[in-house]
């Protein structure tokens, strides 16, 4: 045992971060707990796309582990990762069910987005990319994405529904069956899994969206409307999701911007994540910079490459890391922690297989919550910065697509500006990415 703690000393500086392991341990439990929700609700949605649920549990499971593992013994952070929300809803509902794209040839864009995201963490392009975009833009596009992604859940629970005369309306809390009114459970739950983690994360409960998603789930099994098959079984087949990228076509005008999509969103939301969690946790040197900031990006670009191999969407860092480091972690032993046991979840997949639309749905809404507290951030006194951050934000869920909204943000944000003579506060990028969407519009459509 003193040899183990000896090497995980010397792997880790664990002295040097005034931390030991089973502060680590704990905290890796601890961020666990905070964002294991994943390993249902990235199923979940992929199956929508038409691939296997078992088979992208399974591939949640194992990439999530990887970036982890990478994350943890390169660059020694205790930031986890997984599959990203927003980019696994941009995947389903914008790409394959929205363009109509297979669901092997998104795969195939999401692994070349993680072949650019390594050439560019090497050549610190990805650094001057981020520093070079308005603030405004950056924080729009989270809160959209916020956006787009609590319509999902409304839509998908039953809250919303369709209507001719109004587009959408809200939902009946209440049917009449043979004359008889009575309550519209999934609606019901959907409620009272939103109210229940919003309450669980008020008293800081930590796991407070799993113990809201298996709390409906119970619910659901026991008013029969779900059914729960077993705890656990043998590891479901990977075999409907290995390696079944499809590159053909994929280099074609309207694939291409899926790429960039990709790329683009992955880049504020993991970048982003990791300068947070490390600011909570005092990693930020006096410049405000992140040291090995390179091997933390390489560490993500290998999950997206790894995540897209074993079929799932792009892997990003997650921001639930910071309960971690609030609970002490300091160090990669932490991240491997929770690599550790996620793929010690692989023998759990009737569970996941058990958890309604209806249970998972409140994920999406506080997860759309938290998303939205970026818009504070956006400078509303100024109408240049301002209309093109509500454009943007409003795009993504008006057009369902998380690509029409960041599309139109940024030529928002370049014809306002021109039309305004603020031209000077335009970065060179976003001139570029407008014209490049208006061409693609002009070329392709929309």
């Amino acid at each position: 045992m003193a040899t183990q703690n000896s090497l995980l000393e010397r792997w880790f500086k664990l002295s040097e971060n005034d931390t030991t392991v089973r502060t680590e341990i704990l905290a890796g439990f601890t961020t666990f707990l905070t964002m294991c929700y994943i390993l249902i609700v990235n199923p979940s949605i992929l199956s929508i796309a038409g691939m296997d649920f078992g088979a992208v549990f399974v591939a949640t499971c194992i990439s999530s582990a990887i970036g982890c593992f990478v994350m943890g013994a390169l660059a020694n952070y205790p930031i986890a990762l997984a599959p990203g929300m927003g980019l696994n809803a941009y995947f389903t509902f914008s790409v394959v069910k929205g363009m109509g794209v297979p669901w092997q040839v998104a795969l195939a864009a999401v692994f070349v987005s993680g072949i650019i995201f390594i050439l560019f963490s090497f050549l610190k392009i990805r650094e001057m990319l981020v520093n070079a975009l308005p603030m405004g833009l950056k924080m729009a596009i989270s809160a959209g994405i916020g956006l787009f992604l609590a319509l999902i859940a409304l839509k998908g629970s039953g809250l919303v529904v369709g209507n001719e005369a109004t587009l959408l309306k809200m939902g009946e809390f209440f049917i009449i069956e043979n004359g008889v009114k009575s309550p519209n459970f999934p609606v019901l739950l959907a409620l009272l899994g939103l109210f229940l983690t919003i309450a669980l994360d008020y008293y800081r409960i930590r796991g407070a969206i799993i113990i809201s998603i298996f709390v409906v789930t119970m619910l659901a099994w026991a008013l029969g409307l779900t059914q729960i098959t077993g705890v656990v079984e043998s590891i479901p087949s990977l075999q409907p999701t290995f390696m079944q990228m499809d590159f053909n076509q994929l280099f074609s005008g309207s694939l291409i911007a899926v790429i960039f999509v990709f790329f683009l969103v992955d880049l504020f939301d993991s970048t982003g994540t990791l300068v947070g969690v490390a600011h909570r946790a005092g990693m930020l040197d006096k410049n405000g910079h992140l040291p090995r900031l390179k091997r933390a990006l390489f560490a993500d670009s290998i999950a997206i490459v790894a995540g897209a191999g074993l079929g799932t969407s792009s892997t990003t860092p997650y921001i639930e890391s910071a309960s971690g480091v609030a609970a002490g972690g300091r160090t990669g032993l932490t991240a491997i922690t929770v690599g550790v046991l996620m793929l010690a979840c692989l023998w759990f997949s009737p569970l996941a297989k058990a958890v309604p639309a209806f249970a998972t749905a409140p994920a999406l809404l506080y997860i759309g919550v938290q998303m939205m507290r970026s818009a504070v951030e956006i400078d509303w006194k100024d109408i240049t910065e301002a209309a093109p951050a509500f454009i943007t934000i409003a795009f993504m869920p008006f057009t369902y697509s998380i690509a029409d909204g960041i599309a139109m943000g940024f030529i928002a944000y370049a014809t306002i500006k021109l039309l305004c003579k603020r031209t000077q506060e335009v970065p060179v990028m976003v001139w570029f990415v407008a014209i490049a969407w208006l061409a693609k519009f002009w070329f392709l459509g929309t």
